[in-house]
């Protein structure tokens, strides 16, 4: 099926519908995907009904209409109202929010929101978010194979072209932070769903990209915050696939959340300008996307998940004719091993009935060693800043190497109970965060002067999650990647 072209704008619609008392039936819809007879598949309905209530549904076509959800009914002011009202469009708004995070794994957190004047760039969220709830409802509701994937086919071009990417960033400041991160793991979920049951027919498919990302440009501040379902990012390596159902659910329902912050300024000098760039910190966590009731059922909780093996960011300024030249602040590393033996001799007496002498010894390796290790290099105008996870056993970065089946079995080996252990290498949710206190040093760039007063820079990343038995007595491992790529704003002032 080739998707529509078209986006349809929900918000126009609804601003101009007919007044109700022109209305000649008791519905008004709007075609959102149509089917390959070009007959509407999936299409919105307002409804009114005797009492001076409003309801918005989501309808499917299958010969005859079938709601497949409805929203909370919006009362009227009077009985001679003669459409919504904007009071009446932002209860719609709420709660189609409401709805979407609903459906993610958290039921108990709610959206609020308060009486604000509708900006011009509003109805563009409000689009954003009911053809997300139409996403979403499609999924999950819409039985019927066929029609599914046609229109969440359809409903994916228009929630990833480059306009729904930048009114994502006008919603996100409307939900706040933590509401953020609960319409991500609600949508991903549905991702993972929609995901699951393609592999499960097809084999073998090529991921559709899921990754959302955006970037902030603030005041000495860059940030750049992603979000990728882990079954969407790419397979780099991997045992032979496991029969373990439980541990198969566990690795499917995880989610990547990652924040990239740099602190920058800017230095004008008589010929050249500087600019400096640090580390202000860089967090990735590894998020289940159902509850933990249902991780606990049907996979092993939290104790089996993937874990940030390698992350990789690469700064570039747009205009590469401008730099003079780039500058690093840390040198390579060149670490110390500190290699020792520990011998001890045990002996004790047995009971005097006894004669005899018992003897027992043991010897221990030491090896000290980060198991986190940071690099920076220049190509180009370009600076890449690596951080590398290391195998505590032999030194090897763990991006490339699989657990030795040895090691699977031994319990006190750093990747066993690697959540709960004094030198774990994660937080205690099997995270990691990297600030300025130890990776703070800076990178720079002498460029030209110029009359631009802003110039544009590209920050591209990648990160790899690398899973290996924690708890379970298996030999399965994998390592997954996903890539990522924002452009963001430099003012050339003091």
């Amino acid at each position: 099926m080739d998707a529509p072209a078209f986006v349809p704008d929900i918000w126009a619609w609804i601003s101009n519908l007919p007044p109700f008392s022109q209305w000649k039936t008791s519905s008004m819809s709007l075609c959102i995907c149509t089917s390959t007879s070009k007959q509407p598949s999936m299409f919105l309905s307002i409804n009114k009904n005797s009492s001076s209530q409003i309801t918005l549904s989501i309808i499917a076509n299958f010969h005859v209409p079938v709601s497949l959800w409805t929203s909370s009914p919006i009362h009227l002011s009077n009985k001679i109202q003669q459409s919504l009202d904007e009071h009446g469009l932002i209860q719609l708004f709420v709660d189609i929010v409401n709805w979407v995070l609903r459906y993610g794994p958290n039921k108990k957190y709610a959206f609020r929101f308060g009486a604000v004047q509708i900006k011009e760039n509003f109805k563009n969220v409000f689009n954003l978010a009911c053809l997300t709830l139409v996403f979403i409802v499609c999924i999950y509701e819409a039985a019927p194979h066929d029609l599914r994937r046609g229109c969440v086919d359809a409903l994916k071009v228009q929630l990833t072209g480059p306009n729904a990417k930048e009114v994502s960033k006008y919603l996100v400041r409307i939900l706040g932070s933590n509401l953020e991160e609960e319409w991500m793991r609600a949508l991903n979920l549905a991702v993972t769903n929609w995901i699951s049951e393609i592999m499960s027919s097809s084999g073998s498919i090529r991921i559709p990209s899921v990754l959302f990302s955006y970037a902030v440009s603030a005041i000495g501040l860059w940030k750049v915050q992603l979000y990728c379902p882990v079954i969407a990012m790419n397979m780099e390596e991997y045992s032979s696939p496991t029969q373990d159902e439980r541990l198969s659910f566990s690795l499917k329902y995880q989610q990547v959340e990652g924040v990239v912050q740099l602190a920058y300024r800017t230095t004008l000098k008589q010929n050249c300008v500087d600019v400096e760039v640090k580390v202000d910190n860089v967090r990735c966590d590894i998020t289940s996307l159902v509850s933990e009731t249902l991780m606990a059922e049907r996979g092993y909780g939290s104790e089996e998940k993937h874990f940030p093996s390698r992350i990789s960011l690469q700064i570039t300024p747009m205009q590469q004719s401008d730099i003079i030249y780039v500058s690093v602040n840390k040198s390579s590393d060149n670490p110390r091993h500190e290699v020792g033996f520990e011998k001890t001799l045990e002996g004790s007496f047995e009971p005097p009935n006894h004669f005899g002498l018992n003897v027992s010894t043991s010897e221990n390796v030491v090896v000290n060693m980060k198991p986190w290790k940071f690099e920076q290099l220049v190509h180009g105008s370009s600076v890449v800043l690596d951080w590398s996870l290391h195998d505590g056993i032999n030194g090897r970065e763990v991006v490339s190497s699989k657990p030795s089946k040895f090691s699977i079995f031994q319990p006190r080996v750093w990747f066993r109970d690697r959540y709960a252990s004094a030198y774990r290498p994660f937080t205690r949710e099997g995270g990691v965060v990297f600030a300025r206190d130890e990776y703070g040093e800076s990178v720079s760039w002498k460029m030209c002067p110029s009359t631009a007063m802003v110039t544009q820079w590209e920050v591209r990343g990648c990160i790899w999650l690398t899973y290996w038995p924690n708890k379970q007595k298996t030999s399965y491992s994998e390592t997954r990647r996903l890539e990522f790529r924002e452009c963001l704003s430099l003012p050339l002032s003091n």
